[in-house]
């Protein structure tokens, strides 16, 4: 009788998750091999698995909005947030690591750098941050370059966000259309019960991906100070600039002139 695997021996929780495979993909660099090496390796591949997941979970999340499923939508993104809780307190993990046991493998990631992660850059791209000259750098790394091309032409979650209000009656034409809605939500809750959670959903998953560029900017100052980027960057000065960006701007300022 079958057991509902296929033909063969049974499935084994190693053989589903391919375990045998998974723990054969950290190569290090150093020789003799850094003790600290593997961490690194195994902290950065984890964050990319966490990044494939939180672009399944918006993917769904934009795909429930149009449908106008609305507590699907949410569902989706509490998800999202609570991944998100988990990558910012994951960056720690990093600081039990020697400043001078990173730097016995830091020299040999030349010119790899973070900025090259293609799926963060997915995943600001899908939430509503679309950066040309980030797509262009790409452009060199073909695989990664047509991904970030269809999230750069698609719609993103904020445009999908926008389109629901304007469904729903709202003017969103403008920043201060948007802003005005925002605190209509914010003002009446329990009357736009479903868009004010998804609202406070988007802004929290902003605040998060903030606070995940924040406490990456320190862990990088507490291992290597002011140093270059191993890509070419100013390093931390670089990384200091990058926590201006927000997804939903809207959001943001639509507290500013909420009034009782």
């Amino acid at each position: 009788m079958s057991n509902g695997y296929g033909k063969g021996k049974p499935l084994s929780y190693n053989k589903y998750l391919k375990v045998r495979e998974l723990i054969q993909l950290q190569e290090t660099l150093s020789e003799p091999a850094s003790h600290d090496e593997l961490l690194f390796i195994i902290i950065h591949q984890t964050y990319e698995l966490w990044f494939k997941q939180l672009l399944h979970e918006l993917d769904a999340c934009i795909g429930w909005i149009d449908e106008g499923r609305l507590f699907r939508a949410n569902h989706s993104l509490r998800a999202a947030v609570s991944i998100e809780k988990i990558l910012v307190t994951q960056i720690h993990i990093l600081e039990t690591m020697a400043p001078i046991g990173f730097l016995e493998f830091r020299d040999k990631l030349n010119p790899a750098s973070g900025f090259q992660s293609m799926q963060f850059r997915e995943l600001e791209f899908s939430s509503g941050a679309k950066d040309e000259r980030i797509l262009e750098s790409f452009k060199e790394d073909e695989f990664a370059y047509e991904r970030l091309k269809k999230r750069f032409i698609s719609p993103s979650l904020a445009d999908t966000f926008w389109s629901l209000l304007q469904r729903n009656g709202f003017a969103v034409a403008t920043n201060e259309e948007r802003v005005a809605a925002i605190v209509e939500i914010l003002t009446h809750p329990e009357k736009y019960a479903d868009i004010y959670n998804m609202q406070d959903l988007l802004i929290e998953h902003d605040e998060l991906i903030i606070s995940w560029r924040y406490n990456h900017i320190q862990m990088v100052e507490r291992m290597l100070g002011m140093k270059r980027g191993t890509g070419g960057s100013d390093g931390v000065g670089y990384l200091m600039t990058t926590l201006k960006k927000k997804f939903f701007p809207e959001l943001w300022e639509a507290r500013t002139h909420l009034t009782i």
